[in-house]
């Protein structure tokens, strides 16, 4: 049972990315009109250098793609792991009605983190 929820939520969290990551490319899904000033300013400057969105845009692409397979799940985490964190700071910081879902997909990823923690171990280990 344990397993069939993790493959869900990852399911789920794995489109996500895909989604965010295609969408920064395709721009398919409409702006929302009541993002606040600081945030909208924030992606103004991010598409100002000219690299760091389709680096952004690449890395949940392959993120979310390897979240789909329960082999690769690990290394998915990893590459979601620092977008993720800058999705809870800014969140944090300038748009907190978004707080929830951003705490929700936090809580998956920690999830399959902990779940997959012995892969973990070389990295770490000297």
């Amino acid at each position: 049972m344990k397993k069939k929820i993790q493959g869900i939520a990852s399911l789920l969290f794995g489109l996500m990315f895909i989604n965010a990551g295609l969408n920064k490319f395709f721009n398919y899904m409409p702006t929302p009109q009541d993002i606040p000033e600081d945030t909208m300013n924030m992606f103004i400057a991010m598409m100002e250098i000219g690299w760091l969105l389709p680096l952004v845009a690449v890395a949940e692409i392959i993120g979310g793609v390897l979240f789909l397979t329960n082999r690769y799940r690990a290394l998915g985490a990893l590459i979601l792991c620092p977008i993720m964190t800058g999705i809870l700071i800014i969140n944090l910081a300038i748009a907190p009605e978004g707080l929830p879902i951003v705490l929700v997909l936090l809580a998956v990823l920690v999830w399959v983190m902990i779940e997959n923690r012995n892969r973990y171990l070389p990295l770490i280990q000297s």
